[in-house]
């Protein structure tokens, strides 16, 4: 694939462009599927899904149906949830617990590890000898790994490590999970919904504070109300937070940080408030991790795992997984994501604020699904095919971190350092790097 037909990638003038093609172009899509998300690590779960023995839950590695099973001693694995009798998908719901799997075609059994169980009336089959010599249990995903209870698989064996993938990237993960010494667990209220566009238009609206103001009035004007509201000893202590913050941020609204392999973080900074449900915490965190370290916690923070997980903390947390379904048709499943062990309190209102912005029927998803509807209809223009929306910040973008990833130890590619009307775009060239790496190439790649 000629990759410059798609993305103008031209740093020493400038310039960087996507073409509309990009997101409606079925070849395009195709190879998306067989590249990124067949081909590579993909996130697939939360260990916190399949907490006993026997437990699995079901996903999808693009087009490819996926069991993630703890087998009867508690370890984790992730086979192609398909017979290999005949193909059928064998595991029919999103989770349970089941010592035994039996296929609804033709009744083969699997056991948790995946292995065969039993062949019905294999006496009477006059089966060949060859047969017997095959291995009739799951085929097993070439590569699966964990981090901090974030689960990842490959259909392909040729790929890097987990850790390699991951990078510096993982910081912003244990960032996530170090927010209660217990670990991290999804609220239960999973959500699947879908929105007739492409699946990068999500990729690029978690990383895009540009907006913000202008898709999501309604939800803002709902803030401001209850600002008003609140009693003046809590709006005192709204903007509390660590000497180094209030000393380093003067100017400083928030930034990105840009990755190796795609990842990227959009970032703002809140202080230690009361409006945050990990506010209970502040004190335990900042004892447990130092004072910077736990008002990076209490930051927006809009994570991208490149190609298909999002961790999105700003009015609540939210875990978003991307599966694209057509070029033009995208699935999204989501959870609230929470560290384990906090209060009633606390998680009445992670779950209200949740409520109030996530989800179709909360007051931001909606907005963005609606826009991303516009932008594929708007797509069909081609008399200009070069899209103008990923230049604001070229000039902000510097490579490396900065003295805010100095604190987590964490070295990005590449940095920016914006007040609140910058809304860096930079951060997308990383996204489509990234992609264009993956998708050029020969057909034997």
């Amino acid at each position: 694939m000629d990759v410059t037909r798609y993305i103008d990638d031209r740093p020493e003038d400038g310039a960087f462009r996507v073409n509309r093609a990009i997101f409606t172009d079925q070849a395009v899509f195709d190879r998306e599927l067989a590249r990124l998300f067949e081909g590579g690590w993909v996130f697939l779960g939360m260990e916190s899904q399949a907490p006993a023995p026997h437990d699995f839950f079901t996903t999808f590695a693009g087009r490819v149906p996926i069991l993630v099973q703890r087998d009867g001693e508690g370890h984790l694995r992730a086979f192609v949830n398909s017979c290999p009798h005949k193909g059928a998908r064998l595991a029919q719901t999103q989770a349970g617990n089941a010592r035994l799997h039996v296929c609804p075609y033709h009744s083969w059994s699997f056991d948790s590890a995946g292995r065969s169980k039993a062949i019905k009336w294999q006496r009477a089959g006059c089966y060949d000898a060859a047969f017997a010599q095959d291995d009739h249990g799951l085929a097993e995903l070439p590569r699966f790994a964990g981090h901090r209870g974030f689960l990842f698989g490959s259909l392909s064996a040729d790929v890097p490590g987990l850790s390699e993938y991951l990078g510096e990237a993982a910081h912003l993960l244990d960032l996530v999970a170090d927010q209660s010494a217990e670990g991290l667990e999804l609220v239960p209220g999973q959500v699947t919904f879908t929105y007739a566009a492409n699946w990068k238009l999500q990729l690029e609206n978690c990383s895009d504070a540009y907006h913000f103001t202008s898709a999501h009035p309604s939800y803002i004007r709902v803030l401001e109300r209850r600002q008003q509201e609140i009693s003046a000893d809590v709006v005192a202590s709204v903007w509390e937070s660590s000497d180094f913050w209030k000393e380093e941020a003067q100017g400083v609204a928030g930034g990105s940080y840009s990755f190796a392999h795609g990842h990227v973080l959009n970032w703002g900074i809140f202080g230690v408030t009361p409006a945050i449900p990990l506010y209970e915490s502040a004190q335990v965190l900042a004892e447990r991790h130092g004072e910077a370290r736990r008002d990076w916690m209490f930051n927006m923070r809009n994570l991208t795992i490149f190609p298909n997980l999002q961790v999105a903390e700003n009015a609540s947390s939210q875990l978003r997984v991307i599966r694209p379904l057509g070029p033009g048709l995208t699935e999204m499943r989501t959870w609230c994501i929470a560290p384990k062990g906090e209060s009633k309190a606390a998680r009445r209102q992670r779950i209200r604020q949740y409520e109030d912005f996530f989800n179709p029927t909360g007051m931001a998803t909606p907005d963005d699904t609606v826009s991303y509807e516009n932008c594929q209809a708007g797509f069909a223009g081609t008399v200009n095919p070069w899209l103008q929306g990923h230049a604001r910040g070229m000039t902000a973008s510097v490579a490396g971190g900065n003295r805010f990833s100095d604190v987590l130890g964490m070295q990005p590619e590449r940095s920016v350092l914006a007040d609140a009307q910058l809304c860096d775009e930079t951060l997308y060239h990383s996204y489509y790097r990234a992609w264009a790496a993956r998708m050029a190439g020969g057909d034997d790649a």
